[in-house]
């Protein structure tokens, strides 16, 4: 009986370590990876190449000839998308890279009040960051009309509209992307470096431009790229400003006028073209190495001696901190307004709670709310999924076309929400193998695959980043001791990842929960989010309602983030922790 027991454990053992074999089997990596390239192709090539064919099914090739040869509104489109997002890049590019350098690399009164508010841009929504410029600084906005009144002049004073008000919200939004990609550029660069070129006779704007420059270039990079992709896909800021010549807004103009051959001849194009941009930038890049040979430690801050510099230091940071929350304070004064109580005056007259009271207790209000939640868990919880097994493929298996599954996420996340819309609607509008033979517009699954789609990039790239910290001996030595595949993966690698998920699927949720761009093409009325809650009260003039919708995102998106950085912070130090508890 005892020697009958005893075979029992060897047997499991034996099994498990066969088990574990068959995880290094060459079949392997393909049969983990076999779902996630379906995946990849059902929900973004899939739907690409339907909006290609929608787009030449009914005139052939004509759509296409008509768009870049003739000197209408789709060149105008182009052209203006592409400048206005080329432009946006340079501002931010000046605007981040100069706060970066002044808080990193010197010290002066109010340094410290600039730091605690620089990031309040990016947690604003898209919509609810136009929506707050447009209450600030177009001709109906407070900052216009107070200066109005004050010089008594016939027209709002300083008042922005057209590209000019497009540029300044992507400035005011976009610049943190150029900001915390040169802050950490400039905390890892060894000042020994700049030091030995001032001692060789290099002056300053020499040493910024071969010293500095070249060594912040993949920082400068990874940030145009981001900026100039998030500007070509803007479509919250012209339509609040009234830019109707982009790419964006024709994709919507088309859709709503029922001509979905032009509007996905629109996003085929905008889509090759964000896609030629990201590759383009990821060459220039890889050409060159910019890695340093020094080992000196990172810069220490200077304190300002010049003694005007030093009285206006404080003056400046405060008035940069008003320029800095004046977008939020803007919608929290808005809240609070009663409907119909702004008109001609510069602020508000009526204030109350009823705008809140309203969301929170009238079912039909607040279903927006819910819609918004539920439909950002459902896709958070598949990008969480996906994005880290397909993390995992790429940075640990080996197998033939590992880079093409790379490719494949790297795509979802080029394209603008308006084309991964229209590729969504040419390809789920009626039914096929990927929609169980369903057809999905008009359903409430739509939305939350188009979140999907947009969001598993975030995912991904926060797991394969923590995924690059972890040693890949912790799993190998739990699979040499009998552990199957599938638990050193669950118990070992997912758990030290955990942080850097959390972090990913955290950002995947509030963007969903901020999501307008693709939602306004393809909601119904019973799945109406946040943000096109927002919209459609803009649309009625039930503006306080509106705002309150928005400080509620806010609010949210904060929250959020305050728990990222913490998870950020203290996640590292627990996953070594575990590790060591692991291995001991």
């Amino acid at each position: 009986m005892t020697a009958a027991s005893s075979t029992v454990p060897s047997r499991r053992v034996a099994l498990a370590r066969r088990l574990a074999g068959g995880a290094n089997a060459a079949w392997f990596p393909y049969l983990m990876v076999a779902p996630l390239v379906l995946i990849l192709w059902g929900y973004v090539v899939q739907p690409m190449l339907a909006t290609f064919v929608e787009s030449v099914s009914e005139d052939g090739v004509s759509n296409y000839t008509q768009f870049f040869t003739s000197a209408g509104v789709a060149r105008t489109s182009l052209i203006t998308s592409l400048a206005i997002s080329v432009a946006s890049v340079v501002l931010c590019g000046v605007v981040g890279v100069a706060m970066a350098f002044l808080l990193k690399r010197f010290s002066f009164p109010g340094r410290r009040l600039i730091e605690a508010f620089i990031l309040v841009p990016a947690a604003l929504p898209p919509l609810i960051g136009a929506i707050s410029f447009q209450l600030l600084y177009s001709e109906i906005g407070i900052l216009p009309r107070g200066l109005q009144r004050l010089f008594g002049t016939e027209s709002p004073v300083l008042a922005f509209d057209g590209i000019a008000g497009v540029l300044v919200v992507h400035t005011f939004t976009m610049y943190p992307f150029f900001y915390l990609a040169a802050s950490a550029a400039l905390a890892g660069l060894d000042p020994s470096i700049e030091e030995a070129a001032y001692n060789l006779g290099a002056g300053r704007v020499r040493v910024w431009r071969t010293v500095l420059l070249p060594m912040l270039t993949p920082a400068m990079v990874s940030a145009s790229l981001l900026v100039f992709m998030t500007s070509l896909a803007s479509y919250t800021a012209p339509l609040l400003f009234g830019v109707d010549q982009t790419m964006t807004m024709q994709i919507y103009i088309n859709r709503t006028n029922g001509d979905l051959p032009m509007a996905s001849t629109y996003a085929s194009a905008l889509g090759l073209v964000s896609i030629a941009f990201l590759l383009l930038m990821r060459w220039y890049e890889g050409r060159r190495s910019y890695l340093s040979q020094s080992k000196g430690i990172s810069a220490r801050r200077r304190e300002i001696s010049n003694p005007v510099g030093r009285w206006l230091a404080p003056v400046a940071s405060v008035l940069a901190a008003i320029v800095l929350l004046a977008p939020v304070a803007t919608i929290a004064l808005v809240a609070f307004s009663e409907d119909g109580s702004w008109t001609t005056e510069i602020i508000p007259s009526a204030y109350s709670i009823d705008n809140f009271v309203t969301i929170v207790s009238e079912p039909k209000a607040f279903q927006p709310i819910l819609n918004s939640l539920q439909m950002s868990l459902l896709a958070t919880a598949g990008c969480i999924v996906i994005g880290v097994l397909i993390a995992y493929a790429v940075r640990r298996l080996r197998f033939v076309g590992r880079s093409l599954l790379d490719i494949g996420v790297m795509i979802a996340w080029a394209l603008p929400g308006t084309v991964v819309a229209i590729n969504l609607i040419s390809a789920f509008s009626t039914g096929n193998s990927f929609s169980f033979g369903q057809a999905l517009i008009g359903t409430f699954w739509i939305l939350p695959l188009a979140y999907f789609v947009r969001f598993l990039p975030l995912v991904f790239r926060a797991s394969s980043a923590s995924l690059a910290l972890i040693d890949p001996s912790l799993e190998e030595a739990a699979r040499n001791l009998g552990a199957s595949w599938f638990r050193a993966f669950l118990n070992i690698t997912v758990r030290l990842m955990l942080p850097g998920v959390i972090v990913g699927a955290l950002l995947a949720f509030v963007h969903g929960v901020g999501e307008f761009v693709a939602s306004v093409l393809i909601y119904t009325s019973s799945t109406v989010p946040i943000s096109v809650a927002i919209n459609n009260r803009m649309y009625s003039f039930e503006i306080g309602t509106a705002a309150a919708y928005g400080m509620l995102q806010v609010v949210l998106i904060f929250v959020v983030m305050w728990f990222s950085s913490r998870l950020e912070n203290g996640g590292g130090r627990a996953a070594a922790r575990q590790a060591e508890q692991w291995t001991n």
